[in-house]
């Protein structure tokens, strides 16, 4: 294989060539420099690179470990000694991280290279990148339309081939929407499987860190990896990690699983495509032997409502942080010190952040607490019993990742709460903490004018992701579904006409 295409590999492929000695780690990191060189000023997926470590890295790293000699792209919201950690934010735009939060470092072990890091919507809070207050990152299927978010960086820079894998942070679908959005699959963990010690807070009862990959199995690798026990975060849980990748099911036999359907989840405002795309994938999941039940989650029309109750009051809480007195942006010359902080923080965080943070302080406020944050708590509560009483029948939940495919930039930014429910069918899985994938299912066709005055239609392929919810720790389950799934169909093989690269 010519370096220039080594790109196109998936982690596992990768590994191969790697372990036969057929190419080296720099070989590797320099192809994707090359690649990152050329794809990356359409795509702007990257906030900063680090070759000069990453090579480094590869010179001495052990190619027989897990992840030997593969370099993983990292979302700006995760510490990596030595580079910067923005979040996508001027608050913060000046911060370099002094250690590696534990994911960075169980990743190291296993013989990866943390070589670059991504953008991101500001601190987590978005679902499209446009929140970033330092570029926008587009869709590698379509350079006008979004790549979802808030881990839209790592999740285009997959697609783009510009990454063989990278890690994002979901706190109500920020790995599983841009996954979908984007045509890649990506992995929420249940809550406490994966460490969150070393990530930048954004609500601390939903985050999670996971991967997004090209394939299922690169997934379960990175996967492996990363989970287990954490005693720097009190949350973690000290559950033993099965091997993800030795679970997956070769034969690609579901017969006994059982799949429930949530009728809540097949609603009006489902764009067509995407209901046709999951509907036949459904029945390519009846084909491999699965039993599709229908199972009833009737407090989902409320997630929306309280995952912004909860999210922006734990964002109220967590952001206090950032004052400007140790770290960080700091406003010049202020009057006194309520000055200094009221400017730092109205000149370091942008407008989503703050409608976040005004929200989530007033749910918390004398007064409103009981009324909304409290029962807010209570209805999360419910929404979790929803779940366990589906899993007595059902051993995951399928449906819609998004309603819709990739929206085009700009489109929802005036209207925040168009942009809210991008998120109505993954915010649930992170309020009761269970574990969820989305796979590739299907493509949209959208048809893009690109010349008013010859009124010429150009026809754009947008991704449509499948969603699986696992009950909690189940994560081998899913991924074993997901892999059966996406190996009996071709459409993980499909790429953006940016990301072809010859041979």
């Amino acid at each position: 294989m010519s370096r220039p295409a080594l790109p196109a590999l998936n982690i596992a492929d990768l590994q191969s060539l790697l372990r036969r000695r057929e190419v080296s780690p720099r070989e590797v990191l320099d192809a994707l420099q090359a690649r990152i060189e050329d794809i990356d000023p359409k795509v702007e997926a990257y906030l900063s690179i680090d070759f000069e470590a990453a090579a480094r890295e590869a010179e001495k790293v052990d190619v027989d470990l897990p992840l030997g000699g593969v370099p993983i792209a990292i979302k700006d919201i995760i510490n990596v000694a030595g580079q910067p950690c923005t979040c996508a934010s001027k608050i913060l735009r000046n911060y370099r991280a002094p250690y590696d939060a534990t994911v960075i470092r169980k990743l190291r072990a296993a013989g990866a290279i943390p070589f670059g890091k991504t953008n991101m919507d500001e601190f987590a809070m978005g679902s499209s990148t446009e929140n970033s207050s330092v570029k926008l990152t587009r869709n590698p299927w379509d350079l006008s339309r979004v790549p979802g978010g808030s881990s839209g960086g790592s999740a285009a820079a997959v697609a783009a081939d510009a990454a063989f894998g990278g890690l994002g942070t979901d706190t109500g679908g920020s790995i599983r929407q841009p996954a979908a959005l984007s045509g890649i699959v990506g992995v929420k963990p249940t809550y406490g499987r994966v460490s969150r010690f070393g990530v930048v807070a954004f609500a601390s009862s939903l985050d999670q860190v996971g991967p997004l990959t090209k394939t299922v199995r690169d997934a379960a690798l990175i996967m492996t990896a990363i989970a287990g026990h954490d005693p720097q975060d009190s949350t973690s849980l000290n559950e033993p990690v099965p091997d993800y990748v030795a679970m997956l099911n070769s034969n690609g036999n579901l017969k006994g699983v059982r799949l429930g359907l949530p009728k809540e989840y097949m609603v009006e405002g489902i764009d067509p495509q995407v209901k046709a795309a999951v509907d036949a994938a459904v029945k390519q999941l009846q084909s491999l032997g699965a039993e599709i039940i229908d199972v009833s989650l009737p407090h989902t029309d409320y997630g929306i409502a309280v995952y912004y109750f909860l999210a922006t009051a734990e964002a109220s809480a967590n952001l206090a942080r950032f004052d400007g007195v140790r770290y960080g942006h700091r406003a010049e010359n202020p009057k006194d010190l309520l000055d200094h902080y009221g400017r730092t923080r109205e000149e370091g965080f942008g407008a989503e952040v703050k409608r976040r943070i005004i929200l989530g302080t007033y749910v918390l406020s004398s007064g409103y607490y009981d009324a909304y944050y409290l029962r807010a708590q209570k209805v999360r509560e419910l929404i979790r019993q929803d779940f366990a009483k589906a899993f007595e029948k059902a051993d995951a939940i399928v449906s819609p990742t998004s309603p819709v495919p990739a929206f085009k930039l700009g489109e929802r930014t005036a209207d925040p709460l168009q942009m809210y429910l991008a998120d109505i069918f993954t915010n649930t899985g992170n309020l009761a903490g269970i574990c969820g994938i989305s796979v590739l299912c299907g493509f949209a066709k959208s048809a893009s004018r690109t010349d008013s005055s010859r009124g010429e239609i150009d026809n754009k392929q947008l991704p449509i992701g499948l969603q699986l919810l696992g009950k909690a720790l189940d994560e081998a389950r899913i991924l074993q579904i997901a892999h059966a799934y996406e190996q009996s169909t071709d459409w993980h093989k499909a790429r953006p006409p940016l990301a072809k690269i010859e041979n």
